[in-house]
């Protein structure tokens, strides 16, 4: 049987083609099975150990959950007539950082739901996907969600850490210096939560601020390529407010002069009452 070697030799090729596919574009692999509803893609390219850290399913490990995880996100988005637009990627340590728009359509209304998925991988074989975003677009409840990496040291450089910096102490005037005259921050419930320019950024972080104090954060993992910087955190305080540990990630985008020409915001940490 000559053709043997010949077919082993093809399924191997096609494996790797999966792998290299895999590791060019993890963010996007991911993407392709949520929207196929095909998770063979995923463990195709890792055939290791494939993980998932979701807003809404939790933590999704073994081939079994990832399968049943694929299926059931696949009909949920499918009911929302789900298209998703890029934002922006960030590459940098061996992740890949995805933002994307979600456009869905929610109880009859157009909604743009902003997401951003962190993939890793800890070898050739393995990837891990952590997903961050707000569930108020889609389900109109901010739920409080547990940490999903555990604080370590991350020292962040130039004008992302003063930024950091500021909003830690509550600093209002050194926010504001961050940013570039056209700079935005954008909350993590949609494009319409804009805040773009000096005045309307003073006017948010007054508000951010009114209640004694900064946001505390809790550093995890930085993920930083020059222009983009992607912040994976726990919440832990607002102003006098300490907070039970809260997972999100924030994206600061550098203009060429150095100044923040976007931070971009994704999480469900509610403010403390009399904020909101």
């Amino acid at each position: 049987m000559p053709w043997f070697p010949d077919f082993v030799s093809a399924v191997e090729l096609v494996r790797q083609q999966d792998r290299d596919r895999g590791r060019a574009d993890p963010v996007g692999q991911y993407f392709s099975a949520l929207n196929r509803g095909d998770p063979h893609v995923l463990e195709s390219a890792w055939p290791g150990r494939v993980v998932v850290y979701d807003p809404k399913a939790g933590e999704v490990r073994g081939h079994q959950a990832l399968r049943h995880f694929v299926h059931q996100n696949k009909a949920w988005l499918a009911g929302l007539g789900a298209r998703t637009e890029t934002v922006a990627a960030t590459q940098a340590g061996g992740r890949a950082v995805v933002e994307i728009l979600a456009h869905l359509t929610v109880r009859g209304q157009p909604v743009a739901w902003p997401i951003a998925v962190v993939a890793e991988m800890p070898d050739e074989l393995s990837v891990v996907f952590r997903t961050y975003c707000s569930q108020w677009p889609v389900d109109g409840r901010r739920p409080v969600r547990p940490p999903v990496l555990s604080p370590e040291p991350c020292p962040l450089p130039d004008v992302v850490g003063s930024f950091q910096a500021a909003l830690t102490k509550g600093d209002l005037e050194a926010v504001l210096a961050t940013f570039d005259p056209g700079g935005y921050y954008r909350e993590p419930i949609g494009p319409h939560a804009v805040h773009r320019g000096p005045s309307e950024l003073r006017s948010f972080f007054t508000r951010t601020f009114s209640d004694g104090g900064g946001i505390g954060l809790q550093d995890c993992a930085v993920t930083d390529d020059g222009v983009r910087c992607a912040l994976e955190y726990n919440c832990v305080r607002w102003g006098q407010h300490d907070l039970p540990p809260q997972a999100g990630l924030s994206v600061c985008e550098r203009d060429p002069g150095g100044q923040l020409a976007a931070v971009r915001v994704y999480d469900d940490v509610t403010p403390p009452a009399d904020l909101t």
